[in-house]
This record gives structure tokens, sequence and C-alpha cells, in this order.
């Protein structure tokens, strides 16, 4: 299998017939309600996706073929094999078997991913990967698959896929398999900072207590009060686990956020800034603090407010 150079300067990356977006996912709420029998946590969780991510390039080729670069890319697996298998790979294979089940040619491709988004960082970049290349192959493939059945495809590679998939303002619920749209969610201008500490989901989860915490409930006056009235309840846990969270929370939310929180199960932070020149005044801030961890000003997907308060 090629797997290409780990440079910036990739010539695969200018040249792909077609590319797709990986965009950051950003969990601005997340309640731990339950768990299930079988050990899944069941989650209501407020969630939607930022204008930058992860960058894929997608060529017909005569072998499969994978290529890598960017600022994380050095973080990646490089194979499929094993529970930590690239998600890329898996994805473009379950695809692909999918396919040929159904009798649909899914001829070689060459893939090359940019990897922007911090790995092991709590917002999707391995589900965002895998759910752009399953958009991504059946484009260049020319194929479809009904929604359904892309969803449960999607679950198989991990419970953040289905949301990644459609990139949109949602709410979450079951182990994360159970959308509904947000259409009412503003666009939001972030910072999101990264201590570039990596996390362990299931070391986070095995530290949370409480396990029936309260549900979302409905939306209660403008989303910034209702947002400020919800909670991440994996952030104690994963504050425990890595101090740095603190820090880069308490270094962001001095910026003037309106609001300051952990997406999904961390490292990642994000403050709520009230415009986005506010948010990219905060980023060269931040960044001439801590140069070596990962600051960036995002907008998110949504209507586009008239003022936020």
């Amino acid at each position: 299998m090629f797997l290409g150079n780990l440079s910036s300067d990739s010539r695969f990356a200018d040249e792909a017939n077609l590319f797709e977006l990986a965009p950051a996912k950003i969990n601005l709420a997340l309640h731990v309600t339950g768990q299930r029998a079988d050990g899944y946590h069941l989650l209501e969780s407020i969630v939607t996706f930022a204008d930058t991510g992860d960058r894929l390039g997608f060529s017909d080729a005569d072998a499969d073929g994978i290529s890598f670069s960017g600022r994380f890319a050095s973080l990646l697996p490089t194979s499929v094999e094993g529970k930590h298998g690239n998600l890329v790979l898996k994805a473009r294979d379950l695809l692909r078997k999918a396919l040929q089940d159904k009798g649909v040619s899914a001829p070689p491709v060459a893939i090359h991913l940019e990897k922007n988004l911090p790995v092991a960082a709590g917002i999707g970049g391995g589900s965002a990967d895998a759910a752009a290349t399953l958009r991504g192959l059946m484009r260049l493939w020319n194929v479809g698959l009904p929604a359904e059945e892309l969803a449960v495809l999607g679950l198989s590679l991990g419970a953040d896929v289905p949301m990644c998939l459609k990139s949109e303002p949602l709410m979450a619920r079951g182990i994360g398999e159970e959308l509904t749209a947000l259409p009412d969610l503003p666009s939001l201008s972030l910072v999101l900072g990264n201590p570039l500490v990596g996390v362990s989901t299931p070391g986070i989860f095995r530290r949370l207590t409480q396990k029936d915490n309260s549900p979302i409930g409905a939306l209660d006056g403008d989303w910034i009060s209702f947002l400020k009235m919800l909670r991440n309840d994996l952030e104690p846990p994963a504050r425990s686990l890595v101090r740095e969270i603190d820090q880069i929370s308490s270094l962001i939310g001095a910026e003037g956020t309106m609001l300051t929180r952990m997406s999904g199960s961390g490292a990642t932070c994000f403050g709520i800034f009230p415009s986005f020149e506010a948010a990219e005044k905060a980023m060269e801030n931040l960044n001439g603090q801590k140069p070596e961890w990962y600051f960036q000003a995002v907008r998110t997907v949504g209507q586009v407010p008239e003022r936020i308060q």
C-alpha cells in the first residue's frame, strides 16, 4: 500500500479529482443520562460543526493508496489493522464491501488526508475523516446508499460518524445514533484550544461517577443563555485526568468569552465570542502565550444571527 510522504506539499493533495472537508465537531453541551446493559453510555448532546477541519482528496488510481500531510499527520495510524486502525481506510473498505455485495463496482482509489485537527481531541477528527471518506467515495464512484443503510455503516465505524455524515447542527441522543436537526441553532464564533495532550475516551468514562444525569430539555430563552444552563458531564473527570484542561479553559475564558466549555471527552475546549473578529484577536493572543499548543478561530454552521448577546 502506498503511504506517500508526510510533508505539506504532497503533489497528490493538489491533483485529486475531488475534495471533502471533514469539519471539526463541537459538543456545545453533553449530558450523560444513563448506561445500557452492554456498557455503552446514553448521551444527549447539542452538536455543531466548524468551518475548518481536515481535508481529504480522492482520485482514481491503478491501486489503492493513501498519503498524508498536515500538522498532525505524523500521529496517524497508517494501517487498517486493529482496534485503532486508520478510520479512513476502514471506511473505504466497509463502503466497498457494501457496494460489492450489491454488485456495484468500487474501483481502486488514491486518498490524501490533510490532517489539520489534533488527534484524540474530542472534536471528532477521526470520525469526521471517516464520514468525509464515505461522502467523497460515493461522489467519486457515482454511487449512493439509502440514508438508513449509510447511517448503520457509519455507526459501525464509531458512534460519532453518523452525526459527522450530516455535519449540521443537531441533537444527538442514545449512543449518538438518534439525531434530530436543530435548524434554529445560530452560527457561532469560537476559539478552539487544545494542549496537544491525547485523551482516552474510555478512560474518561471510567472516571465518571454519576451516569444518570438530567437530560438537556427544551430550549429555554436564547441559545447562549440556554447553553449556559447546560454542561459537559465528561469535563470534571477529564479535568482530573488531564490537568492542562484547567489551564487552557482559563486562558480561553480570560479572553472575554460568553461561555467556555470542553468539547466531547476533551482535551479541546472552546470559547464562544460575540464576533469572529473578537475570536480572531483572542486566537492571536493565545498563540502568543502558548505557541506550542493548538488554537483556532472558527465559525460554526447554522443560521447567521443579527447579533449575539
